[in-house]
């Protein structure tokens, strides 16, 4: 196919199937705002951070490292079968692994280490991409991540940034980690997230930026019910 025919059919892909791309820092509040996005559109979620995470699950269970990914990675594409159901605002989206809710197992510490190490790797972050991808499906897809706008869909229609101060997204972590039974001082937190900022920004592949085509939203003063009520009447949806 020539690459004229094939742009031509990425366009006309994302005219039938409308995506939302929603990208930002961590805690600025993409996962709250993409879950009530598709439970009101009753589209399709992805949430890609969840996406490597199980990722990291998988390659855990089958003991294989970044140094042994390429000898392994049939196995793993046969093996890498994931859906995803936004289930109830308020609650994590569930992540739907070979059929089995692997929510809970893949928000480990253990996880989350692996994680990281993969989510900065080229080779990996080309592997995940055409998976990224299939969930573009219709009645739509609202998609969360971090290059969702610039990388995945650089094509959709309809990209939101959401950004929030450093000190308002340590507060809302905070109030996460005390849900799930934690505690944390919030100089930490916050250290912690200047230094994923730090990362995300300036890595080399797929950095942390707004799209030139997107709406900008600084969450730290609004509720989620105020920037889903911003994004639908700006992106007319």
């Amino acid at each position: 196919m020539s690459r004229n025919r094939h742009e031509y059919r990425k366009i006309m892909n994302y005219q039938i199937v409308p995506v939302i791309t929603i990208d930002g820092p961590s805690g600025a509040g993409k996962g709250t705002i993409a879950q009530m996005l598709a439970l009101d559109l009753k589209w399709n979620i992805l949430d890609s951070g969840a996406l490597y995470r199980t990722l990291a699950y998988l390659m855990l269970q089958h003991k294989i490292e970044l140094n042994n990914f390429l000898e392994n990675r049939e196995l793993i594409k046969e093996k890498f079968i994931v859906q995803f159901d936004p289930g109830a605002v308020g609650d994590p989206v569930k992540v739907i692994f070979n059929d089995k809710d692997i929510t809970n197992k893949v928000r480990t510490e253990e996880i989350a280490k692996k994680t990281s190490d993969l989510a900065a790797d080229p080779m990996i972050r080309d592997f995940i991409k055409p998976c990224q991808r299939e969930f573009m499906k219709s009645p739509g897809l609202v998609a969360d991540g971090r290059d969702m706008g610039t990388v995945i869909f650089k094509d959709a229609k309809h990209k939101v940034f959401l950004t929030a101060s450093v000190e308002e997204r340590a507060k809302r972590r905070k109030v996460q980690l005390k849900r799930q039974g934690s505690e944390v001082n919030m100089r930490v937190l916050l250290k912690h997230l200047e230094e994923r900022d730090k990362k995300d920004i300036e890595r080399e592949h797929s950095p942390l930026r707004p799209a030139n085509d997107s709406i900008i939203i600084d969450t730290s003063d609004l509720d989620p019910l105020r920037v889903v009520k911003r994004i639908k009447d700006t992106l007319k949806i």
